[in-house]
């Protein structure tokens, strides 16, 4: 096939090295910045460096881009792509942008299917991509009414470039776990870390500070816009953690040694019956 890959940073890039790695598939890169679609050239993460003309060769498209940057630029050049290509997004959020790619889908005669791989790192740019970085990692799919056939086709794609696992769901299935397992723990890091006890962790830290404050290392563009998309699942969970966290804090400040225990006792049996 040949494979256009819209936007260059570290999920565009670990995408043109994956299949360039795993597959005989040609890649399209396709980038507002020509000096990195350049790179890419140069160091065999695409065969060629692509204009919107080129969409019209694609018989997959991937967007990796923000949110809303994937709307727009199927807005401007949907028309260029080729009638029955298979087009999928990568990004973090479903609800507030697949109803419009499904809308634009029908309006230029593509085939939309969401996606979002389940890897990534805490610094971005295509200078830290890698043709690893979804070894063994989820592919969640969200086929917004498209024919199965076309879900295959993707999963099988997924699963040839390294991606260990495929998961199908809804895009408001996908936003509500998405704020639990990732939205949340980076909230929890950027608010950690802004403690005035931060700037002299070390020497006084090792594994837990390191864990905890890992995702603070933030694009904060990006996740702005991804929280505040996401806002009601967002939201939710984080009425949840704050309760938590106050019956722990009121338990710290009575003193009241049993509802300390019984409470950081539900959190181990919790983790300890998952198995992970």
């Amino acid at each position: 096939m040949k494979i256009a890959v819209i936007g260059l940073g570290i999920i565009g890039g670990s995408f043109c090295k994956a299949i360039k790695k795993h597959t005989g598939h040609t890649v399209i890169g396709i980038n507002r910045t020509l000096s990195v679609a350049q790179r890419a050239l140069d160091e065999g993460a695409i065969d060629v460096i692509g204009t919107r003309e080129d969409l019209g060769e694609a018989d997959v498209v991937f967007l990796c881009m923000y949110p809303q940057a994937c709307v727009d630029f199927i807005r401007e050049n949907g028309s260029y792509i080729k009638k029955g290509a298979l087009v999928t997004d990568s990004s973090g959020i479903k609800r507030a942008i697949c109803p419009e790619l499904k809308k634009l889908s029908e309006q230029f005669g593509f085939v939309f299917v969401g996606s979002h791989p389940m890897a990534g790192k805490e610094k971005n740019g295509f200078e830290v991509s890698e043709a690893e970085l979804y070894e063994g990692a989820s592919f969640i799919i969200t086929p917004c009414g498209a024919d199965p056939k076309y879900c295959d086709i993707l999963a099988k794609l997924a699963l040839s470039i390294g991606f260990g696992k495929i998961k199908l769901t809804t895009p408001e299935e996908h936003d509500r776990m998405i704020a639990f397992t990732s939205q949340v723990p980076h909230v929890l890091a950027c608010a950690y870390v802004q403690s005035p006890c931060c700037p002299n962790h070390d020497g006084f830290s090792a594994g837990s500070y390191r864990d905890v404050s890992r995702v603070a290392n933030i694009n904060s563009k990006l996740w702005s816009e991804l929280f505040l998309e996401n806002r009601e699942p967002l939201a939710a969970e984080l009425d949840i953690l704050i309760q938590n966290i106050t019956k722990i804090k009121n338990a710290v400040e009575s003193g009241d040694r049993q509802t300390l225990t019984d409470v950081l006792e539900k959190g181990h049996l919790i983790k300890q019956n998952l198995g992970e």
